[in-house]
Formats: C-alpha cells, structure tokens, sequence
C-alpha cells in the first residue's frame, strides 16, 4: 500500500529483511529500530534508521518522538513481559500491530493435517514455543478488552541465502562433501514445510495496513512440504555430492545425546507439518503466485556459503556426536 508509514523493530534478520524490502518496493514509507546500524545484509536506501535498545522503554520512546504509524512491527519480542511492553509503547499511537508468533506453537504433534490457523495452539516440548503462545494469549486480551490492533502471524520454517535448514549447519555440508555420515532424525519421511524469506514477504506485506487483518491469525507459509530425506539431498546435490551418507536415527536418540538438538526436534521438526494457506491467499490474492522450490533455494544457499569463507565453520562437537551417532545407529553392513 503506497504511503502506508510502517515502523519495523529488528529489520535486519533473515526474515525480516526480506519483508523491509519488500514493503519499500510496494513504496510504503519504511522505519526501522533496532540497536545497530551495522548487518550484512542490506537494506534499501529509503529507510529511515533510527538506533535504540527496543528492551529499554523510555530509549524508544525517545528516538521515536511522538510519531504515530500505520503499523508496527516488532521481529525480537519472545516472551510476555516484551510483548507487554510494546502494549504500553505503542497502544493508540498504531494502527496495526503485528506480532511474529511461530507455527511451532500449533498442536504438536498435529492430530490433524493440513494446519489451519484455528487448530489448537499446544506444545509441551519447546519453552519458546509456549512463550509465543502466551504472547498470543496477550495480545488477543488487550485487543478484546482494549482494542489494541493485533494481527499475529505464524511463520514455519522460512530461509534466506544464509540459513541452511538442519542442525548442525555447515557442519552438515561439510562432511556430506567429504563422504561423511550426517544424521537425518526419524526415518527421514516425515514431511516438513519451508518457506523463501522473500516468499513470506510478499504475504507479509499484503497484510499491512489490511483493516480485515485486524484481530486475526495468519501463518504464511510455501505450499511444497518436502521429505527431509529429499531436504538433504537437495542440499547434498547443491553442494556437488551425488550421495551423501544419510544415517536415520530416532529423534528421542538423539534428544537423548543432546537436549538442545532434540528439543527442536520433538516440538517441532520430528512431526509431519503441512499448512492450508487458504487465509492469507484470500486477503492477499498475489501470495503464492510465484514462489522458490527449495532445490533451486539450495543452490543460493550453498552458493552464498562458498561465496563466504568466514560462514564455513564447522562444529567439531556435532562432528563427534554425529560420529557416534553414526556408529550406533547405523545399519550394519550384509
């Protein structure tokens, strides 16, 4: 929407940077907030910068002035207490306000797919994701009982050239290219769905300044749900390995070895999660016109890690995890 004032707290993530871009190519007059003018990925000249601390009240409140906005974005707000605080900040000086929620917090595992923004939101497994839920909580109550104009939406697992989709990052794709065992948790089937930054974008974007939007919950995701065994061997094939050594292993195996690992596993990766983008394709007709099949996504990410040397570490910890882990549960030979 041309015009439209929009404040973006963060800006600079791998998300969040898409959707700047994004919202300045639809000519809408962009702010961004957040503690450094420094990142390495660019934003477009027509932003206007302003630097604070968005975890100290009165910082924002000065470097913000008594500028109203027709929205408000906040991309670092994870638990209730921030949440509630840029209640205080920005009640009655926004038009809308969009809080970054997770698919994670969706019943998990789900009892019935596709996910549609009314099923339950439940996750025992993952503390973030029941922080975001409690903000979700919030945020509904302040806009029944005060009229505050929240819009949450739901990211799934969304990507930019920078991120590769499992744990343990180069360190996977640096021993699928020396002919190394990489771990894939479960037997690699489930189905798993991931989403192009600038995809999102383009939903994201089409719900600013959208009166309909108002109270409502949105998650905006790609419509491919691949394996991860196919996740992998897209990777592998980006990286110019034509087999690599996939070894399945239990995700309660490896949320033993490693809590860490398996609490991204059980409470979100480990289960089948397929979305029904009916909602944000009605309010936003051009989401999902044209999107990025993750082995083509693969190819940028892997060219963006060989393009920078400084991102190309390896964990020797997950080596030798992924090592036993290997060793233990993989097939025997016949």
């Amino acid at each position: 929407m041309v015009g439209l004032s929009v404040l973006v707290i963060g800006g600079t993530g791998r998300i969040s940077t898409s959707v700047v871009r994004e919202a300045v190519r639809q000519g809408m007059d962009v702010t961004v907030l957040n503690r450094s003018r420094t990142s390495e990925r660019v934003l477009p000249e027509e932003v206007t910068r302003l630097t604070a601390d968005v975890s100290d009240p009165q910082a924002v409140r000065d470097v913000v002035g008594d500028q109203e906005f027709d929205a408000v974005v906040n991309w670092v707000n994870f638990t209730p207490e921030q949440v509630k605080r840029d209640i205080d900040l920005f009640g009655g000086r926004c038009g809308q306000y969009l809080f970054i929620s997770s698919a994670s917090a969706y019943q998990t595992p789900p009892s019935h797919l596709p996910v549609v923004e009314s099923t339950p939101l439940k996750n025992p497994y993952w503390q973030y994701s029941r922080d975001k839920i409690a903000c979700e909580e919030l945020l509904v109550d302040a806009y029944r009982d005060d009229d505050f104009p929240v819009t949450i939406v739901r990211p799934s697992h969304t990507y930019d050239e920078t991120m590769l989709p499992f744990d343990g990052g180069w360190t996977v794709v640096e021993r699928m290219r020396a002919g190394k065992p990489v771990i894939v948790h479960g037997d690699g089937t489930s189905l798993w769905t991931i989403t192009h930054s600038r995809d999102f974008a383009v939903g994201f974007v089409g719900l600013l300044g959208k009166a309909d939007a108002i109270g409502e919950p949105f998650h905006i995701t790609g419509d491919e749900a691949p394996t991860w065994n196919q996740i992998f061997t897209w990777v592998a094939e980006a990286a110019g390995v034509a087999e690599p050594n996939l070894v399945h292993v239990p995700s309660d195996a490896i949320a033993a070895a490693d809590p860490n690992w398996g609490a991204g596993l059980l409470g979100d990766k480990a289960h089948s999660m397929v979305f029904d983008n009916s909602k944000i394709k009605r309010l936003v007709p051009e989401f999902g016109r044209s999107t990025t099949p993750y082995r083509l996504g693969a190819r940028e990410v892997i060219a963006w890690y060989d393009a920078h040397a400084d991102h190309r570490v390896a964990d020797p910890e997950t080596g030798d995890l992924m090592d036993w882990l290997a060793e233990t549960y993989a097939p025997l030979p016949r």
